[in-house]
């Protein structure tokens, strides 16, 4: 588990959403209160943060981009073959970072031993030191009340972030919207 911060992704009903704190540490020490961990990916189509070493992070970032323009933006064939990339490539398995990406039609954790994993309920997902808050916060609004999926998403990373150590409430969001709405 990273101490470094919390990402968490929820593919809804008519939205996307991905958010994350803004809290980068190093040991017991908080650096920054307002870093930018989450990305839109190939022309905005894709949702993509990360937890762990920036400078890993920013490599896989680039390195994903590259898969999903080789892959035309299927998320499901760049993450697979992402993966088999990670996997075999003796730098990629040092690197100290997870992704999580999603689109409207998949959700996918990216950890840092190269592998793929599709949440369960396909849902809901999260990384990082306070992920496991987020995602307990995020699954307890989802079942007991009617959030919209951005409300939801920002006050369960506001809920991390109060039990949190590693984790702020300074939270952005981006979202993927259905055309049809």
């Amino acid at each position: 588990m990273f101490e470094a911060t919390t990402i968490l992704a929820y593919k809804g009903k008519n939205r996307s959403v991905i958010g994350g704190d803004g809290q980068v540490t190093f040991g017991n020490t908080v650096l920054k209160g307002n870093a930018v961990k989450i990305r839109r990916l190939h022309g905005g189509k894709i949702l993509a943060g990360f937890a762990g070493s920036t400078a890993d992070a920013f490599n896989l970032f680039d390195m994903f981009e590259n898969f999903l323009d080789q892959r035309k933006g299927d998320l499901l064939k760049a993450a697979i073959d992402f993966s088999k990339e990670w996997r075999k490539d003796k730098y990629l398995r040092r690197l100290e970072a997870m992704m999580l990406v999603l689109n409207r039609e998949h959700l996918f954790i990216l950890s840092g031993t190269g592998d793929v994993v599709e949440p369960e309920d396909g849902t809901l997902a999260a990384i990082g030191s306070g992920g496991n808050f987020a995602l307990s916060a995020a699954r307890a609004l989802h079942t007991h009340t009617s959030l919209d999926e951005v409300t939801l998403v920002k006050e369960s990373l506001k809920i991390a972030g109060e039990m949190c150590i590693y984790t702020n409430t300074n939270i952005q969001t981006f979202m993927l919207e259905d055309t049809a709405l």
